[in-house]
């Protein structure tokens, strides 16, 4: 079972959040100027790595609040958890294998 670390309440099972999508996607200027084929690309395509990858998880089971998380994605391991008006922290190979870096999660 995932365990995730809420920001505000501490580590949690996966089960009390629910899945945003990619971290940091910026929403247009102006959705109106967009051609079908932008306004597409906004919505539909987003990134697929191996390895870190930031993405927006809610606390619906707890404080209900929004956050970022780093998340390998060959090994589902949450490498750093943080705020949406925090920075997205560098994932350096100081990694762990429990995934926390100085001062990380």
């Amino acid at each position: 079972m995932l365990q995730i670390k809420c920001p505000w309440c501490g580590l949690r099972d996966e089960t009390e959040y629910k899945y945003g999508g990619q971290a940091h996607v910026a929403y247009p200027e102006d959705p109106a100027a967009l051609s079908d084929e932008e306004w597409a690309q906004y919505l539909f395509f987003r990134d697929n790595p191996k390895g870190p990858f930031a993405e927006r998880w809610v606390h619906s089971g707890g404080c209900r609040k929004w956050f970022n998380a780093v998340r390998d994605t060959r090994t589902y391991e949450v490498l750093a958890v943080y705020t949406n008006n925090d920075p997205r922290p560098e994932i350096s190979p100081e990694i762990t294998a429990t995934g926390v870096a100085a001062g990380g999660q």
